[in-house]
């Protein structure tokens, strides 16, 4: 019984021997893999690799500037072959220091390992950058996911590069940063494809405004909300109604991934009061409203936030064929208008001004009743009337 035990324990230390034999063969290094995070333990972290064999990365690679670790056991991360050494699988998720010898960063170059390096100073066309102990050139083009104005907010930092050039035996190594903000980017963007979908509503910050709309961050990808879909009243300002910084929440219209550009609206979030127009705005009825907008044919007047109508010209008030809207009424004018029709269709409201010697209902209902009130005025013309006539 025992020796059956023993035998059993021995063909499970071989196959693990073999299974941990077999991935060194079959992995290149630089070979990059997604893989899980099988347990954390000391200054390292061990990977699954096939069968039951686990690779090695040191812990110091996923900790922040305070030593805190970013991952946790079971969580998948990318990581990229260094070598196989006494029995053991290394891998990185960058070269830096002590590993960036010469044979290391061409490896590095020729599978588009990430490397990290320190940039020293700023030079002629770019920036001196140390990578373990050799230099490289990083180009102002190169730096940073867009341009800055200072430039030497840089020099001292601790950045991660991938190397782009590496000739004369190491003696010219061009590296790039921005290369790596982009992949970064791609790969949110990846990210955002599964998960973003026209209709849905999202929030996001806005990152900067122009006359014609604000462009807001949606966790990577930069999203359009145009000032017409800002509000459903009209936007005169859009500095008034958007600021930089501002956290906005608005739906998805148009998604077009291969040219990157989403566009927004805050507006479809909103009631449309096109809804109940033609119920709360039956023909003939009497509305107060304010004229937002004139033309060469009529005046826009505002019912209610987003609901506009039109008095046209044929409809104004004018004591001359040669008047003009705006000779008739103004911007920001107060105005009583009757209702002509409401297309909901094709949002339209057509309107008339109330003529001030128009006898509305109540107007002709006061007039027309008895009253006892005293009118002191009235008496004095009764007064003079009669004694016109006895002198007569």
């Amino acid at each position: 019984m025992g020796t059956d035990k023993h035998d059993a324990v021995e063909e499970d230390f071989a196959s693990l021997f073999e299974n941990s034999y077999s991935a060194m063969e079959a992995m290149e290094p630089g070979q990059a893999i997604e893989t899980d995070i099988v347990s954390i333990s000391g200054d390292s972290i061990f990977l699954q690799l096939s069968g039951k064999s686990e690779g090695v990365l040191d812990k110091e690679e996923l900790t922040d500037k305070d030593g805190n670790l970013t991952v946790k056991e079971g969580e998948q991360i990318k990581v990229y072959f260094l070598e196989a050494k006494n029995g053991e699988m290394r891998f990185t998720t960058r070269i830096s220091g002590s590993k960036a010898g010469q044979a290391i960063l061409e490896n590095a170059f020729n599978n588009g390992i990430p490397v990290e390096g320190v940039v020293e100073k700023e030079i002629k066309g770019g920036f001196e950058v140390k990578i373990g102990a050799s230099r490289a050139f990083c180009p102002y083009s190169q730096m940073g996911a867009k341009r800055v104005e200072d430039a030497s907010v840089y020099v001292g930092r601790h950045m991660t590069f991938k190397i782009m050039e590496h000739g004369e035996n190491g003696r010219n190594i061009l590296v790039s940063n921005r290369i790596i903000h982009e992949e970064e980017r791609q790969k949110k963007i990846e990210e955002l494809k599964k998960e973003l979908k026209e209709g849905m509503v999202v929030k996001g910050t806005v990152t900067r405004v122009q006359g014609f709309g604000a462009f807001v961050d949606l966790g990577g990808v930069q999203a359009l909300l145009p000032v017409s879909e800002i509000s459903r009243v009209r936007v005169e300002d859009i500095n008034k109604e958007i600021t930089l910084g501002q956290e906005v929440e608005a739906a998805i219209l148009k998604l077009d991934w291969q040219n990157e550009k989403i566009s927004i609206s805050m507006k479809a979030l909103q009631a449309d009061p096109w809804d109940t127009a033609k119920s709360k705005y039956s023909p003939d009825s009497k509305h107060e409203g304010k004229v937002v907008r004139i033309t060469d044919f009529g005046a826009f007047v505002s019912l209610e936030p987003g609901l506009d109508g039109l008095i046209h010209i044929s409809d104004m008030q004018t004591d001359s064929r040669d008047s003009r809207p705006e000779d008739i009424l103004k911007k920001g004018q107060a105005v009583s208008v009757l209702i002509n029709s409401v297309d909901e269709n094709r949002k339209r409201i057509s309107l008339r001004p109330v003529d001030s010697n128009q006898e509305t209902p109540e107007y002709k209902k006061y007039m027309e009743e008895d009253t006892e009130t005293y009118n002191p005025f009235a008496e004095l013309l009764k007064d003079k009337a009669s004694k016109s006539k006895k002198k007569k």
